[in-house]
């Protein structure tokens, strides 16, 4: 990551790919950009563009280089569109940037730092599953700012206050794939935008969704399996922040593009302390 984050540096004013940034870190471009968010709170092209923004501004503020030609530099194609990002980023103009006491933001450069915990395990599992069909409802959801932590669960509360949940869990075949849980699906990603779909959904082998949901097909793959234990959603956010800075930094596996990632969610009182849920993240495994 560290490697790829000097190559992304040294490019700054110029064509970054994101595909040799993903190669030099070891990773396929989608399980690169993922890590990234995950790790960092931000996508890989809002750093980049936020880092270009701060050279820029620190290069109106110290030299005297045209408004346009700082624009080229750093990927705007015309000073009218350079001037509504740095106005966005920085509150001024890029003119406004050459007065004396101007008030500029600065977003520094990230750096990664290995953290030797060992205080607690991560237990997990790995297991091949055939492919499946989900019928469910989903909701468009933005990860900018956290957002998605907020919006599932309240979508999970008008879910089940709408009878949404009741009508799935009715139509369920008991067994299969997942045991007949409730699930939450996370597909459809799109790391340049910061958005992916959430689905509320349960396993349906009649391949006939209930009048009012969508019909979706999980692959067949290979899981990551993984206990969350207490609470929701606090207990199942921890686990999420931990696959991605604990168990895929320290293992041979990456995400596999394409397949949904998944949360299974047995009955029981969701709010107790010893209420045990599941993450499913599918994986690959690097040379």
């Amino acid at each position: 990551m560290m490697g790829a984050l000097d190559y992304i540096e040294r490019h700054m004013d110029g064509d970054i790919d994101m595909g040799e940034a993903a190669s030099i870190a070891c990773a396929s471009p989608f399980h690169f950009q993922r890590m990234f968010h995950m790790l960092t709170g931000v996508t890989v092209v809002e750093y980049i563009r936020k880092r270009r923004l701060t050279l820029a501004a620190q290069e109106l503020a110290s030299t005297r280089v045209k408004v346009i030609d700082v624009a080229l530099k750093y990927g705007y194609d015309t000073p009218e569109a350079f001037c509504k990002a740095f106005r966005r980023a920085h509150g001024i103009t890029p003119s406004e940037a050459r007065k004396a006491e101007s008030r500029l933001k600065a977003v520094p450069r990230i750096s990664f730092h290995v953290s030797l915990k060992g205080d607690q395990e991560m237990d997990y599992r790995i297991v091949e599953k055939p492919a499946f069909k989900v019928a469910g409802k989903g909701v468009r959801v933005s990860t900018k700012d956290g957002e998605n932590l907020r919006t599932i669960p309240a979508f999970w509360q008008e879910s089940m206050s709408n009878g949404t949940v009741d009508k799935l869990a009715k139509s369920v075949t008991p067994g299969g794939v997942t045991g007949g849980a409730m699930l939450g699906i996370c597909a459809d990603f799109r790391q340049d935008i910061q958005e992916f779909t959430y689905i509320i959904g349960i396993e349906n082998q009649d391949g006939v969704a209930p009048s009012g949901f969508e019909l979706r097909s999980i692959p067949a793959a290979n899981w990551a399996v993984f206990e969350a234990v207490g609470p929701l959603p606090d207990a199942l956010q921890s686990v999420w922040a931990r696959i991605f800075s604990e168990f895929f930094p320290s293992t041979g596996y990456e995400h596999a593009e394409g397949i949904p990632e998944i949360e299974v969610y047995p009955g029981n009182d969701v709010t107790a302390d010893d209420y045990k849920c599941e993450v499913w993240v599918p994986i690959v495994k690097t040379n």
